[in-house]
């Protein structure tokens, strides 16, 4: 993925999270906000109950404005005209509260006239919490000459009731939080892969391009030798010419299979298409492995067999839909446990050619089918490694006909080999 696009993808993440953030936010505090009038309300309904019943014990009447003060959130004043029973306002708190769901400790206190001070009453648990509490240290007075007769309320554990009754909202921001977190730990862990990959592919980058002016050099110094009058009378040493002649050769392929593989994978990779003659590319392919084969001492034959007349054209890149097959036929080969057996089968349909390259070695199990097309993986041989390579080759493979826009099949069984199927458009 191109850099700029992961960076717009970051920013716009960052802006989704931040805006959830703030949403989430927003509605918690909303909540809190409707769950503190509600709870201001019940406490106001209760408490003027509760003075309406000892104004009706006391047989007296309640004053007609300032009947309840709201000192602080969790503190409240309520004046009555006549004297308070500590006992009785206790019981009608406790009626009331229950009541009206307020199952939450509080704290009372009656003003004493003659002391001018707060005669503490009791700490009171409606909560099913069975932790101790120690009594509220402070419990001011009401700054009011018209309060005479007065009782105060406080509520110490409003705050963890509050959260008690919002606790779903709660739960809920706790979860997407956890969500969020996960998100941003994740994007930094693909940063990291992708910073990672990036350094693994500029290393090989620039390693394969560094091999290729050695790989030049010795080139050119083998072709300069095998042309020399002298050397090539000496058998011996024209053989070793020709071997290191041919393992440059050999990795100088591979190099190029490295680099058009990193091209492959930045999507920079461009096609020489051009009208080429299918048959005469496959015959040439097949001749060369079967000259390969000759020279080396296990024998075996790749046989090509097809039903196509005429010079039939098709539109490909020439280089790398030769180097494609020499792939195909070459893992052939290679995982063969004998004598190899390998054909290569066109078959000619009214606009398209299926090509077909079957082989009768050791096959490939179901669960490693679907791995095969991946960059550097390689079938499990168990402790043997005779077969050698880099688990480039079907990779290759598969984005040659990617890029081509052909489709790719592969077929293959346990012990009994495997067929990789190319369907190719045909030029008209």
């Amino acid at each position: 993925m191109p850099n700029y696009l992961i960076r717009r993808l970051l920013i716009l993440g960052g802006l989704a999270i931040l805006g959830i953030i703030y949403i989430q936010s927003y509605w918690v505090m909303k909540r809190l906000d409707i769950e503190e009038k509600a709870f201001h309300q019940s406490v106001t309904i209760a408490l003027r109950n509760v003075a309406q019943s000892l104004a009706t014990f006391n047989k007296s009447s309640l004053p007609k404005t300032n009947l309840i003060k709201r000192e602080a959130s969790n503190y409240y004043a309520v004046n009555i005209n006549d004297a308070i029973d500590g006992n009785i306002l206790e019981d009608y708190l406790f009626r009331e509260f229950n009541a009206h769901n307020l199952d939450t400790d509080f704290e009372y206190a009656v003003y004493d006239c003659l002391n001018k001070d707060l005669a503490y009453g009791k700490y009171c648990s409606l909560s099913t919490d069975t932790r101790e509490y120690s009594r509220s240290e402070t419990f001011p007075k009401i700054d009011d000459e018209n309060l005479i007769y007065y009782f105060v309320v406080k509520f110490p554990e409003k705050e963890t009731f509050l959260l008690e009754q919002m606790r779903m909202s709660v739960l809920y921001s706790l979860i997407a939080l956890l969500a969020i977190l996960f998100f941003i730990y994740s994007i930094w862990v693909i940063l990291q892969q992708r910073r990672y990959s990036e350094m693994q592919k500029d290393f090989i980058n620039n390693m394969t391009h560094e091999f290729k002016t050695p790989i030049s050099s010795i080139k050119i110094a083998s072709d300069v030798l095998l042309r020399d009058e002298k050397l090539s009378k000496d058998p011996r040493l024209k053989q070793y010419t020709s071997i290191i002649k041919e393992q440059n050769q050999r990795l100088n392929n591979q190099v190029e299979k490295v680099l058009t593989m990193a091209k492959l994978e930045k999507r920079s990779f461009e096609l020489n298409k051009e009208e080429i003659s299918f048959i005469k590319i496959l015959e040439d392919v097949v001749n060369s492995e079967n000259l390969k084969l000759q020279e080396t001492n296990i024998g075996g034959t790749v046989k090509l067999e097809s039903d196509i007349i005429g010079d039939t054209k098709i539109s490909a890149d020439r280089v790398h839909f030769t180097n494609m097959i020499y792939n195909i036929i070459d893992n052939a080969v290679k995982y063969s446990d004998s004598s190899p057996s390998v054909k290569v089968q066109a078959i000619k349909h009214s606009k398209t050619i299926l090509l077909s390259i079957e082989d009768k070695g050791v096959g490939i199990s179901k669960e490693e089918i679907k791995k095969v097309f991946k960059k550097f993986y390689r079938v499990p041989t168990g402790d043997v490694h005779d077969v050698k390579g880099f688990g480039l080759g079907l990779f290759y493979v598969k984005g040659i006909c990617d890029s081509h826009k052909w489709k790719l099949d592969l077929k293959s069984k346990e012990g009994e080999g495997t067929t990789i199927t190319i369907t190719i458009p045909i030029n008209k």
